[in-house]
């Protein structure tokens, strides 16, 4: 039998009604285009979209996806064609096969930036069509499962990637078996001295638990035969990416955690899950606040499902699952147990239950930066949710940490912007109140409203909201606040005579907009603009960032200058001016980042291997240093004796660009015999020049004077001593 035959067997064994002409046809395509390719584990490449095709098999999808499985890569890594592919296998498989290939042929600045851009591409596509999110989740499946011919970095990349995109993605859609399997090839390979830590504790207790599991599920048997309701039971362990979260997030014990196993009834209707629920907690007592019924409330995926946990005879807890064969059958293949493609229907119900799909793609485009695209994509697709209530019953489901504000706009944009107020089980609340699973929410709105404002933003959770109200905004005129808002920092910056390319970076941005409550460098912009932020707590957060990037530096070029200054090692005395209190013969070293000179206060940082670096007890690096670093602190203090030594000190000049400038800054510190030991200068668009001098000073008094000097330069703005 040769390999084509073995697959298309395969095949038939899962689904015996499969078109196997096209499928065929599929595969032979596939092996010509791909001939004389090899997988980097020395394999065939044939082997990989061959095994794609086999997993979306047994996801039940129908025919032109298993097509599209087969010739995914083909269009990307081969000479085959779009147009081709549409001949041969018309407009829905080059669809499907288009949305699933990368975007190799474009370049970005940043992986970042070109993970963000596949993720759009791949979104715009799965509004056409789901199956290219099933087809890609089934592609970076068995890519995991080949993960070890890659190397360590890629393997670390596309687990992480993994855990953050698809697995929450396989969540969404309601594939379980995908999801678990997915997060614990991912977990092996990123922390696997957990993982296997973990499955050796498991496996201690294995024959105890299924011992235990058997006595349980026999007994429920017993008494669901006594009321003759047809079930199939069935026992389960957790998979080990989960037990991991609860174990490192919570900080638990293995045998703290309640669900570690798991019993699962399957009964024929809804009416026998509930009658079974109440067999079960007659035979043990269940754990308050430990039910869940996601059959009444289903999760977005469309799991439905009822959960208890109980205690057992042993006193050790378990968890009972209760579901139907329909809801089973949705908790393992989520969309694809319901595809609407099969028996060609066009329109299905299923339609409603990808909404989320929908308000992704909406608020994406208005997402410009990488960082904040993925992030928010995490935020509001992958986090947990809660179920509320409309005053008329309806079940309205939003991310977990949502105010009212959000479930105003989730209802209607007019109720949102009209919204003065809101009542939460019959209760007035202020519009930033955190709503919980199962509130009744009543939204009060006004004609005589103003409005979304900007602190709006803050409150808002959503992307959702958040979009509504930007557009509001704009509508209103007021948007000319986020334009406003940058160049009110940019100028900010400028005048205290920073580099705006250094400190205003995206990642700076986004972080700060964070501190504030926002979620975007946009918003923080906007708030700046409407008179919401105080610039000065803006710049000083700016600039613990960069600081924290800078000291990372600093430790990176210690590390690597070592082995040299380990050879220069110097009594401290003898060169620098300070002394360790209680300790000779150290190497001691000026930070570059402050810069200290005497009269300042000053601490000693013990680094690895470059003894002591000396800095300002003020400066934003030994400030925000974290709380176990600061145990490295040593007091050190001024040598009285070495009075006469000069050191070098960074000052900050922002100046009225002009000629004869220089000349003007070089005669002050001439006159007042202060050496200048370097210069930088670098002009900006407004006439303005940002001005740095390394002077060699002997202490702070004499700072103080060449400050005040070189501020009655004529065109001179601001002078002032550097901190970065």
């Amino acid at each position: 039998m040769d390999q084509m035959e073995k697959f298309i067997n395969d095949l038939l064994k899962i689904n015996p009604n499969f078109n196997v002409e096209i499928i065929k046809k599929a595969y032979k395509k596939a092996e010509d285009y791909h001939k004389g390719q090899l997988r980097k584990s020395g394999e065939p490449y044939l082997v990989h979209p061959v095994e794609v095709a086999i997993i979306l098999a047994e996801l039940g999808m129908d025919d032109n996806t298993i097509v599209a499985g087969l010739l995914h890569d083909t269009v990307e890594d081969t000479s085959y064609s779009q147009e081709a592919l549409i001949k041969d296998f018309g407009e829905e498989v080059a669809l499907l096969v288009d949305g699933v290939t990368k975007l190799g042929t474009l370049i970005y600045e940043n992986k970042e930036e070109r993970q963000a851009e596949n993720l759009r591409k791949m979104f715009l596509a799965m509004s056409k069509d789901i199956r290219v999110l099933i087809i890609k989740l089934a592609d970076r499946l068995h890519n995991l499962r080949t993960i070890n011919y890659m190397s360590e970095e890629q393997i670390k990349d596309k687990c992480r990637e993994t855990l953050e995109i698809y697995a929450p993605l396989a969540s969404r859609l309601g594939i379980f078996t995908m999801k678990f399997e997915l997060e614990d090839i991912a977990l092996k390979h990123l922390d696997p001295e957990a993982y296997y830590d973990l499955v050796s504790q498991v496996k201690s207790k294995k024959r105890q638990r299924e011992e235990n599991i058997n006595n349980v599920i026999n007994e429920i048997k017993e008494s669901l035969n006594e009321l003759k309701i047809q079930c199939e039971i069935t026992g389960r362990s957790k998979h080990f990416y989960s037990i991991y979260r609860k174990m490192k997030y919570q900080n638990r014990q293995l045998d703290e955690i309640f669900d570690l196993t798991a019993i699962r009834i399957i009964v024929d209707n809804v009416k026998d899950c509930y009658a079974v629920l109440g067999v079960v907690h007659t035979m043990w007592k269940p754990i308050p606040g430990r039910f869940k019924d996601y059959i009444a409330m289903p999760k977005p995926n469309r799991y439905q499902s009822l959960h208890t946990t109980v205690i057992g005879d042993n006193g050790d807890p378990f968890e009972i699952q209760i579901r139907s064969y329909e809801m089973h059958k949705v908790a393992e293949y989520g969309i694809a147990a319901h595809w609407k493609y099969k028996e060609g229907v066009a329109e299905d119900k299923e339609e409603g239950k990808l909404a989320w799909l929908r308000q992704t793609l909406e608020w994406q485009k208005d997402l410009n930066d990488p960082k904040e695209f993925m992030e928010t994509l995490k935020v509001d697709l992958f986090s947990n949710q809660v179920f509320v209530f409309t005053p008329k019953g309806d079940v309205i489901e939003l991310p977990a940490g949502s105010t009212p504000l959000d479930f105003a706009f989730k209802i209607h944009s007019a109720i949102g912007v009209k919204c003065i107020g809101a009542k939460v089980n019959g209760k007035m609340v202020p519009i930033d109140h955190t709503l919980k699973n199962g509130n009744i929410i009543e939204i009060i709105t006004s004609a005589n409203s103003k409005g979304p404002s900007i602190d709006w933003l803050k409150i808002a959770q959503t992307s959702n909201a958040r979009n509504k109200i930007r557009q509001w905004l704009k509508k209103e005129n007021k948007s000319d606040a986020t334009d406003k808002g940058k160049e009110m920092l940019e100028k900010y910056v400028r005048r205290k005579g920073y580099d705006t390319q250094l400190l205003l970076k995206n990642q700076y941005l986004n972080k700060c907009a964070k501190n504030f409550n926002l979620s975007s460098a946009e918003d923080l912009y906007t708030a700046i603009g409407t008179g919401g932020l105080l610039l000065s707590k803006v710049n000083s957060i700016l600039l613990r960032y960069y600081h924290d990037e800078k000291q990372a530096e600093l430790i990176r070029k210690e590390k690597s200058e070592q082995a040299e200054d380990g050879k220069k090692k110097v009594k401290n005395t003898e060169h620098t001016g300070v002394t360790v209190k209680g300790v000779d013969n150290l190497l001691i070293r000026f930070s570059k980042c402050c810069n200290p000179v005497p009269g300042d206060e000053i601490i000693g940082f013990i680094t690895k291997g470059r003894g002591i670096s000396v800095h300002r007890k003020d400066c934003v690096n030994i400030i925000s240093m974290p709380e176990e670093e600061k145990q490295r602190f040593i007091e050190v203090e001024w040598d009285q004796q070495k009075e006469n030594m000069s050191y070098d000190s960074d000052i900050h000049i922002l100046a009225e660009d002009r000629k004869g400038l220089f000349s003007d800054l070089s005669r002050v510190c001439e006159d007042m015999d202060v050496h200048i030991a370097g210069v930088n200068a670098k002009s900006a668009k407004d006439g303005i020049i940002n001005i740095t001098m390394t002077l060699s000073i002997s202490n702070t008094g004499q700072i103080e004077k060449i400050l005040k000097a070189l501020r009655g330069v004529q065109g001179v703005a601001d002078v002032y001593r550097a901190i970065i």
